[in-house]
């Protein structure tokens, strides 16, 4: 088995140069800046791997929504017969659960297929994609053989059981189906999809996570991407990337390395991007606090519920100088105060509870350079645990504490004192690409679920807000249903992206359009309510609008 598959081996995000001959698997190329490590886990616990610093470990991502085109002036544009932009020529990447190809809403009037491909991470029989080392690649051929065949999964055995990639896609770029009054944003782009494999049991493992809940790692999400640029150097066409997938993990502040990769490739002409926010605004998953007064230290209160044994927090200082921190049980029982370390783990087992912690007080994030705490819980006792930030400098502190996002954690478990604020997941912290929260397009009232801004270094996000509550979309089987929050947000405004690149670059109107370039006219564009001011931490610059958006090349 390849070590990109295998459990046996721990996957490590590390900055290249990493030299990889022919035929050695031990390392995977993501992107220039980074590459995978594959390390034997041989019998290593989980203190000892405090000697690798913890920004190497993937964060793990969980999916952005559950399972109207008038709002955003996607209609009128649509009916301006100097407009006209239905997608054509332009290329979605969807990266995500999978697709139901065999689904009308990507296919043809004739039945033939509207995807160009797909990759799918968890099916080993087939050839992978050039340069990539895992998975099956399907072409638009192969695919319509299985679609004119009696048994279409025995040619492709690609499907979407978790269903979010098939509406996910759809939204973008179903086709028109009128008994059902749905559409997508752009029914005549073409898809290409890749399904995620699911995350490692050893990195489940690692951050806590149970092993029933569904997550994908960040490595596999780059690699994800990295095939979207091969499908643009492939085709020679525009490409816009939806993600609709979110994770809690890291310091908020668009410097992980996903993050980072996008923030820099958006900048490429030809490329758009779409990220949800995060749908963490209402979870009481996210505390913050600021002491500028003696005494120099904060008192954190954490309900746990029943349910959840074993997760992870983490908790980043933004203090001048370092904290400790003390944990005690419901039942009163303290760790003491744990100071920073560099590589140091402890761990602690109470004499009235049998929860054990696993506490690495980082002196620093080697991406960062920020101080971090990873706490992770095991056999957790339910009730209230009280967590105490204190300077060690005595001097004023600040600090912020996430829980885990969506499935990984129950509703159950949350910050009594908790604020929705800096609750955009990543990749929705990057500085560069478009982050696009929800609203109810129906009220004109955000979802309460949409993750808020700023950043944690007090950028602006979320950039845009999109309709996201209750979109009609596909489901595996031939059916329809609907889709609300952040990552149905993304897929809309993936659509319009696709619209703007269509005008722009298919039709030659300005052939050097990014992603950038579209985030910007639309951030100006948008509609401004008077009863707020903008930018703001909840809707950012407004509302999408695209026929507010071509006005502006209009009135030049």
């Amino acid at each position: 088995m390849k070590k990109i598959l295998d459990n046996n081996y721990f996957d490590f995000i590390l900055t290249n140069p990493v030299i990889s001959a022919p035929g050695n698997d031990n390392i995977t190329y993501l992107n220039n800046r980074h590459s995978l490590l594959h390390i034997p886990t041989a019998e290593t616990n989980i203190c000892e791997l405090a000697r690798y610093p913890v920004h190497t470990f993937p964060s793990l991502f969980t999916l952005n929504s559950t399972v109207n085109l008038e709002q955003t002036g996607v209609g009128e544009v649509q009916r301006n017969p100097a407009l006209a932009l239905f997608g054509q020529g332009v290329i979605v990447v969807i990266i995500d659960t999978g697709i139901d190809y065999q689904h009308p809403a990507f296919r043809n009037s004739d039945g033939s297929t509207r995807i160009l491909t797909i990759w799918d991470q968890t099916q080993q029989e087939g050839t992978p994609p050039d340069t990539f080392t895992f998975g099956t690649e399907y072409s638009r051929e192969t695919i319509n053989t299985a679609l004119n065949s009696e048994d279409p999964l025995s040619v492709v055995p690609s499907t979407d059981t978790n269903e979010h990639g098939t509406a996910i896609a759809s939204v973008i770029a179903g086709t028109p189906n009128v008994l059902e009054g749905f559409s997508g944003v752009v029914p005549q782009a073409d898809l290409v999809i890749v399904k995620l494999k699911e995350a490692k049991q050893n990195l489940k493992s690692f951050y806590f996570v149970p092993d029933n809940a569904l997550c994908f790692q960040e490595s596999d999400l780059m690699l994800g991407f990295r095939y979207s640029l091969t499908i643009q150097e492939r085709f020679n066409r525009p490409v816009v990337t939806c993600f609709a997938v979110g994770s809690n993990q890291g310091g908020h502040d668009g410097r992980s390395p996903l993050s980072g990769y996008l923030n820099d490739l958006v900048l490429q002409p030809g490329i758009g991007i779409s990220v949800s926010a995060g749908n963490e605004g209402n979870s009481q998953r996210h505390y913050f606090n600021s002491t500028p007064i003696e005494p120099f230290y904060n008192d954190v209160e954490l309900r746990i519920g029943e349910n959840d044994k074993m997760f992870a927090m983490e908790i980043w200082s933004h203090s001048l100088g370092r904290v400790s921190i003390d944990i005690s049980s419901p039942n009163r029982e303290s760790t003491q105060q744990i100071y920073p370390a560099i590589g140091d783990c402890r761990i602690f087992n109470f004499l009235f509870t049998p929860t054990t912690l696993y506490v690495n007080n980082y002196m620093f994030d080697e991406e960062t350079g920020d101080q971090m705490i990873l706490v992770r819980f095991e056999n957790t006792t339910p009730g209230i645990w009280r967590i105490r930030i204190r300077s060690v400098e005595n001097e004023p502190l600040a600090f912020h504490a996430w829980l885990p996002a969506d499935n990984l954690i129950s509703n159950q478990t949350f910050f009594l004192n908790s604020t929705p604020d800096t609750t955009i997941t990543s990749p929705g912290n990057g500085i560069r690409q478009l982050t696009v929260t929800a609203y109810n397009q129906i009220n004109n009232s955000i979802l309460g679920e949409s993750s808020r801004g700023y950043t944690r270094m007090g950028f602006v996000k979320p950039d845009i807000a999109a309709p996201g509550y209750q979109l009609t979309c596909a489901v595996p089987g031939g059916g329809y249903g609907s889709l609300t929050g952040t990552g149905a947000a993304a897929a809309h405004t993936a659509g319009i992206i696709s619209m703007v690149f269509e005008w722009a670059i298919v039709k030659g109107n300005y052939r050097t359009m990014n992603g950038v370039n579209v985030s910007r006219l639309m951030m100006r564009s948008a509609v401004r309510s008077s009863s707020y001011n903008y930018p703001n931490n909840i809707w950012g610059y407004g509302r999408v609008n695209v026929a507010s958006l071509f006005r502006q090349f209009s009135s030049i």
